[in-house]
């Protein structure tokens, strides 16, 4: 009895267009809530239900055109998500590591495989080693699991991610060449040479593209909808061009999320809308389609199909297994380091149905192995499975005893952080409640978000903009599964307003933006802006972009002297380290050798694995120099004090002035620490005072510049060298 796929003798119960799809939805449906009480992966319910509506089972469903064509979209996408995911820096960080491990768990299961199959199975040395790359690559068919316990950073899973681009890229270009002897009779390196060049070329080219397509597109139409289906047709584009090269279209498509996962950040709309899409439609549907290959009943009218099926399982999860107990030995890893390293390469799909019904159909496999290896695919899917769950809860519960174990700061900057956001009218809603977000970090971040919007009349006008406001506050937050808490509020004025709720809800930072203009100056907040910085003392964040914060290619951090010893230091440098790893670009921080200490201490303690650096500076004369090295794409951080704090010095006087003239079309964030309340409490003037100020007295640029060479000078003459030359960026 074969599983080749044509359309089953027996015409199956459900045939109408509506009753197919209603049968596939309540499949999603019910099978996670049955199997959630079991604690069993709903990766294994599907399967199974796939095999039981089959053809070969109750016969209700055929694996018609849709299940074909959702099925393939669905694992293309399952390889996009799972390439999505990878952070580029941990990638690069654990990159040699990933390569150790999958050369080993490719070259083990490729050559013990083959002898396998040709002692066990009595097949040729052709017909061996294409069977052997089947149990070679492997398919992701567990990083849902992983990416729901959050481990999608660990250095396991990032090895396991790594080695898996070798793994299809190997398996693939066996497939390649052996079905080149088979066609031509000998085996070819020129055309071998010529494959591994076009893989360069479509690699090289995939690389250099999208990046810049990326950014001009996300940068010139920022609707959702669009964002998101230009996504998916980049995605599928890759896919297809490594089908026009020779190889799979999985390769294309995992090739493809790795490079796109540096513009969609974890926690954004755009993110939340392709994870609901696949793991609610696509990637279910591929997972039924594989169970209804299943035919349950071979098993028990062909023994040979069960002895092939046994060895060729046995022999998939045993070679994979050595190579993940190799690396861990290399490495000196973790018991449960090692489980998701194994677990995560043992499910076999993707790669495996490709090639056995490429060799089914040019004679190269006979049906023993056609049917074998539909029974290693659920054996090893259902074994990875549940071996990912457990392996996954293993390290988070080491994680979290960890955490414990960790030394909080003083300021205890792990106490809930509530962030308020004041939205001044629709359009910059969005921008604000995503950026909060972002600086947020992870879902399970203690605290609460507040959108508010002030109105000083009741004039129906006024009412429809605070709805509105409030309304695209709440939609941008639910789209990433956050919660935001609409606060509509009529007040004597805006800074009463506001004042009120920081009180009122115990708020620990604001977060406020600028209008899109090409001066500093703000003309909508400006004095507003001045006396809530008198009237609270907490962390405040005032923005302007540009572009999305996803498109951002650096951030640039400028910090004073003296600024770790502010109350706030904590929670702005934990803000920006969440911000960064959102985003996914690096950060540079300019600042004081013991400045510079500090920031690496909250990064150790606080386990932030970003791509940071630092550039060392000796004077604050030394930010002039940071007006040319700032670009367009990059976003410049300027952490300022208030007067009375311990880091303010008058040199922060003439900074609005410098930020004003040279700074006009950066992307800009100004950022007010936390403080003492006793320093709040002075009657003092702040960078915002200083923005109203008439710009033509206000010192000029050339005047600071005079000043710094003055200085410069006078350093030189006292024999006190500058290393200006440390803020090349």
């Amino acid at each position: 009895m074969t599983l080749a796929l044509a359309i089953h003798a027996t015409q199956p119960l459900v045939t109408s267009p509506v009753p197919i799809f209603l049968m596939v939805l309540a499949i999603i449906l019910l099978v996670p809530l049955l199997l959630n009480r079991l604690k069993i992966p709903s990766i294994i319910g599907f399967i199974v239900a796939g095999v039981i509506v089959g053809p070969y089972g109750l016969n209700w469903l055929a694996r018609d055109m849709s299940f074909e064509v959702f099925g393939q979209v669905g694992i293309l996408y399952l390889m996009f998500l799972a390439g999505l995911e990878i952070d580029l820096f941990n990638l690069r960080k654990n990159l040699k590591k990933g390569v150790v491990f999958g050369l080993l768990t490719f070259a083990v299961p490729l050559v013990l495989g083959t002898v396998s199959a040709l002692a066990a199975l009595d097949l040729s040395f052709l017909a061996a080693l294409l069977l052997a790359s089947m149990f070679a690559a492997h398919t992701l068919i567990g990083y849902p699991i992983v990416a729901r316990f959050g481990l999608t950073k660990n250095p396991a899973v990032v090895i396991a991610v790594a080695g898996t681009i070798f793994t299809v890229l190997g398996s693939l270009l066996v497939l390649a060449g052996v079905m080149g002897v088979v066609e031509s009779g000998h085996f070819s390196v020129l055309d071998m040479l010529r494959l591994l060049g076009s893989l360069a070329v479509y690699s090289i080219a995939v690389a250099w593209l999208y990046p810049k397509i990326t950014r001009w597109f996300f940068r010139h139409y920022t609707d959702g909808i669009l964002q998101f289906v230009y996504i998916l047709a980049m995605t599928f584009l890759a896919a297809q061009a490594a089908v026009w090269i020779g190889l799979e279209g999985v390769f294309g498509a995992f090739y493809a999320g790795i490079v796109l996962g540096r513009y969609v950040p974890a926690r954004s709309t755009l993110m939340g809308r392709l994870e609901f899409v696949g793991n609610a439609l696509f990637i279910p549907y591929f997972l039924i389609g594989v169970g209804m290959l299943i035919n349950v009943k071979v098993l028990t009218t062909s023994w040979s199909t069960v002895y092939v099926a046994a060895v060729m399982s046995a022999t998939a999860m045993t070679f994979k297994w050595i190579a993940a107990y190799i690396t861990q030995r290399i490495y000196h890893l973790s018991g449960p380091d090692r489980s998701m390293l194994y677990q995560l390469s043992n499910a076999h799909t993707a790669v495996a149905l490709a090639v056995v019904m490429i060799g089914f159909s040019t004679g190269i496999f006979g049906e023993e192995i056609l049917n074998g290896t539909v029974v290693m695919i659920l054996v090893t899917c259902t074994v990875s499975s549940i071996g990912v769950g457990r392996a996954a809860s293993r390290i988070k519960l080491q994680q979290l005893e960890r955490e414990e174990l960790t030394v909080e700061p003083a300021d205890n900057a792990d106490k809930p952080v509530n962030t308020l956001i004041p939205i001044a009218n629709p359009a910059t809603a969005k921008e604000l409640v995503s950026l909060a977000i972002l600086m947020r970090g992870e879902k399970s971040a203690p605290g609460s978000l507040y959108a508010l919007h002030v109105r000083t009349d009741n004039s129906p006008s006024s009412r429809s903009i605070s709805r509105n406001s409030l309304d695209v506050a709440r939609r941008v937050a639910a789209s990433v599964e956050a919660t935001v808490q609409p606060i509509e509020r009529y007040d004597l004025n805006f800074v009463t307003g506001t004042i009120n709720v920081i009180e009122e809800r115990d708020i620990s930072q604001v977060i406020i933006g600028l209008h899109r203009r090409t001066q500093f100056i703000d003309s909508f907040f400006g004095e507003k802006l001045s006396q809530m910085l008198k009237a609270t003392s907490l962390m405040v964040v005032i923005t302007r972009l540009f572009v999305p914060a996803a498109t951002l290619m650096r951030i640039i951090v400028a910090v004073p002297e003296k600024a770790q010893f502010e109350v706030g230091f904590t929670k702005w440098v934990r803000a920006l380290g969440n911000l960064t790893a959102q985003i996914g670009c690096p950060i540079v921080f300019c600042c004081y050798d013991d400045t510079h200490r500090a920031i690496e201490t909250v990064m150790q303690i606080y386990r932030y694995d970003i791509n940071r650096s630092y550039r060392t500076i000796e004077s604050y004369d030394d930010f002039i120099l940071l007006a040319n090295k700032v670009m367009p794409d990059d976003l410049f951080v300027n952490v300022t004090a208030r007067r009375g704090s311990i880091s303010f010095t008058s040199d922060m006087d003439t900074l609005p002035d410098f930020l004003s003239h040279n700074f006009a079309a950066n992307n800009l964030m100004v950022i007010y620490p936390e403080q003492s309340a006793n320093a709040a409490a002075a009657d003092v003037a702040t960078l915002a005072d200083q923005m109203l100020a008439d710009i033509t007295v206000a010192p000029t640029p050339i005047w600071l510049r005079l000043r710094g060479w003055a200085r410069s000078a006078a350093d030189r003459l006292s024999g006190r060298r500058r290393t200006h030359d440390r803020l090349d960026l």
